[in-house]
């Protein structure tokens, strides 16, 4: 995962000459920085990002990096609606699992930046696709969040295995913005 861009790769990436780049870089629209001693630019992935976006271009190569991804377990209805309107499909790429099989099926095609986990499809489970992820290098670092109610924070659980656990009712405008910054600080020390 490239960090750092020169010109050519960024008018590679947006499919323009190197001298648009440089312009773009000249008139302050694309920040980065100069090689002390040279004329040659630099631009960090973060302001590469975030000047596609402003511009509406597509982010091609950088998409996976950009955009978060969330695996949601065994919730549906108000909070998936909620979370699907919130994280937005600039944002985030969602995917929704109804079982621990079907979450593991998925998590092996996504490679989720985060995963929630609802409660409400039996404590058991839950524990189970939360343990199995914290288990397994490729998703030690995926931030897991619990949806939990009464019964479940009553009764005690390792809630170390959870990033964030979250007892109903909630706020989902809440919820989501939490997975974004659990997300972003992910992917930022990535």
């Amino acid at each position: 995962m490239r960090t750092i861009f020169t010109t050519g790769q960024v008018a590679k990436i947006c499919k323009v000459a190197p001298r648009t780049v440089s312009k773009w870089f000249d008139s302050g629209r694309l920040r980065g920085y100069r090689i002390p001693g040279s004329q040659d630019r630099r631009i960090p992935r973060e302001h590469l990002i975030r000047f596609l976006k402003e511009h509406g271009m597509p982010l091609g190569e950088l998409e996976d990096e950009a955009m978060g991804k969330l695996l949601i377990v065994g919730t549906g209805g108000e909070v998936l609606a909620g979370l699907t309107e919130m994280l937005g499909e600039n944002e985030f790429k969602l995917e929704t699992a109804a079982s621990g099989f079907e979450a593991g099926i998925q998590a092996e095609s996504l490679h989720p930046d985060g995963v929630v986990i609802d409660f409400v499809m039996g404590r058991s489970e839950a524990l189970m696709i939360a343990a199995n992820l914290r288990k397994n290098a490729q998703y030690s670092d995926t931030v897991l969040v619990g949806l939990i109610s009464d019964e479940d924070s009553a009764s005690g659980f390792d809630r170390t295995l959870f990033n964030e656990t979250f007892r109903k009712p909630f706020d989902t405008a809440l919820l989501a913005e939490r997975i974004k910054t659990l997300v972003s600080r992910k992917k930022q020390l990535a």
